[in-house]
């Protein structure tokens, strides 16, 4: 049996890229980008060809209100002046239920990365509808796969 059939975690590499980001309707952290951790694609042993971007929604809304999460990729060569590799879109809306609810999801963004400089992260902007009664906790990890070459599976 080949590693491309037993064991599916062995051509990725999932990194922490945006810690837990909470946020409050009409007030902190709504409508507000949280740029996620910087990923050097240099410090991994293995050069990827691709990404996809997890990011993680957990909200507390009233009934017909929603949580819209938007979310970018953005490259640098430095770590320090970033620039859109993918453009901003919309990953996931969540909606309040009768009577409100708590509702979760994620949201997938990916990107080639065979043109992408050496620096990467995910820049997620959360958005309530409702003022001042609705929250949310948004995080977000990052999947690398399509590696240059292939693990070997174990004899």
């Amino acid at each position: 049996m080949t590693a491309l059939a037993a064991d599916i975690a062995a051509l990725c590499h999932v990194v922490n890229a945006l810690n837990a980001t909470a946020t409050t309707a009409g007030g902190s952290g709504d409508a507000t980008a949280a740029n996620g951790a910087t990923i050097d694609l240099a410090a991994t042993t293995t050069r990827y060809n691709g990404v996809a971007f997890l990011v993680r929604a957990n909200a507390t809304l009233a009934e017909g209100e929603t949580l819209t999460l938007a979310a970018k990729i953005e490259d640098s060569a430095d770590g320090s002046t970033w620039a859109d590799l993918v453009a901003a879109a919309t990953v996931l809306t969540l909606a309040g239920a009768t009577g409100g609810s708590t509702e979760a999801g994620v949201g997938v963004l990916g990107a080639d990365l065979r043109t992408a400089r050496r620096y990467l992260r995910v820049v997620a902007t959360p958005d309530l509808s409702a003022a001042d009664t609705d929250t949310a906790g948004i995080d977000a990890v990052a999947v690398l796969c399509g590696a240059d070459e292939l693990p070997v599976a174990a004899a």
